[in-house]
């Protein structure tokens, strides 16, 4: 379990193409420093296992195809720059959202609209999660949790939504300056789910 609250901008230090996987290397030291081979690791928002944890601030995960298809990490590359969180400690703050790391789908951004202290960043958000989306209410973009500024459609780009980047969140995070058209994570309010799933058997 994660909050969306970004620790570290990391950086794929290798890539390893496997018959039906990929095996990552990641520069990350930050959460590397108290971590263990079986620890999660957020990448871009999907949960991780930690194969193994190399000198000079480095981690290796395995990625299966399911999540290599359903994500964005496929389009992952050297030198790609990823978001990292370390799971959530139950003695700590809850400084973003309940985040499961299990990516619902992917968006684009479509838009970015700069103001003198925000940005307001527009998404494309697929048909199938598009429900779960409000306005007002929590969503994790490649593993950061933001609130929905705005909801609405387009007959070119189909649903979408907005959020309002703050400076801190533009200057250490990938999404802060990640350009239209780029492939993001995203992972929706799981409570939405739950609630969907409860009132149709109810």
């Amino acid at each position: 379990m994660f909050t969306g609250i970004v620790e570290e901008l990391g950086e794929v230090v290798a890539k390893e193409d496997l018959t039906d996987a990929a095996r990552f290397t990641v520069r990350g030291p930050l959460v590397t420093s108290d971590a263990g081979h079986g620890d999660s690791i957020a990448v871009n928002g999907v949960c991780l296992t930690v194969v193994d944890v190399l000198d000079g601030g480095s981690f290796t995960a395995d990625v299966m195809a399911e999540t290599l298809d359903r994500s964005s990490l496929g389009a992952l590359n050297v030198g790609s720059a990823v978001n990292l969180e370390r799971a959530a400690a139950l003695n700590s703050r809850l400084g973003g959202h309940l985040v499961q790391g299990h990516v619902d789908g992917t968006g684009t951004i479509v838009s970015r609209t700069p103001s003198e202290r925000w940005e307001v960043v527009r998404v494309s958000l697929p048909d199938d999660i598009a429900k779960y989306v409000v306005e007002k209410g929590s969503i994790t973009v490649d593993g950061i949790s933001l609130t929905v500024s705005a909801l609405g459609a387009e007959a070119e780009t189909g649903d979408y939504f907005e959020v309002s980047l703050i400076p801190t969140t533009r200057e250490l995070t990938t999404f802060g300056t990640a350009a239209v058209g780029t492939p993001v994570n995203l992972e929706v309010d799981v409570i939405a789910k739950y609630v969907e799933r409860l009132a149709a058997r109810g």
